[in-house]
């Protein structure tokens, strides 16, 4: 089974800018997509990012694209979330997840392997 350890968040402030890494134990980390979720309190997760296992297609919610970017580095066996033009709604605690294959998607029931999470808090 993968291990996924989220590092990178943080407390910043509303117009600021974090990166979040996410590494995968896995000798398979370049076969499948990966994503970055994020759950606010009371609310349900939701899918922020996926992207392809060569970063080809991607996929964004539309309430951070523009502002969000994801990447990855499969020798490092890495992905990655720049965030950028953060916002106080941002504020949740972010997931990073493998796909059960290599289509980009932001449906949670198609990821098989999670992170144990990263908070990230935006002040006003």
């Amino acid at each position: 089974q993968v291990q996924l350890v989220e590092s990178g968040g943080g407390l910043v402030q509303a117009g600021g800018s974090l990166r979040l890494s996410c590494e995968a134990s896995s000798s398979t980390f370049n076969r499948y997509a990966m994503g970055w979720f994020r759950q606010a309190p009371g609310k349900e997760r939701e899918g922020v990012a996926a992207l392809s296992p060569n970063g080809g297609s991607t996929a964004y919610a539309d309430s951070v694209k523009g502002r969000f970017t994801i990447s990855r580095d499969n020798d490092k066996k890495t992905v990655y979330l720049q965030m950028t033009n953060l916002k106080p709604e941002d504020t949740a605690v972010y997931y990073c997840a493998q796909h059960a294959s290599f289509w980009p998607t932001l449906r949670r029931d198609e990821y098989d392997a999670w992170g144990q999470g990263t908070q990230v808090t935006v002040s006003s």
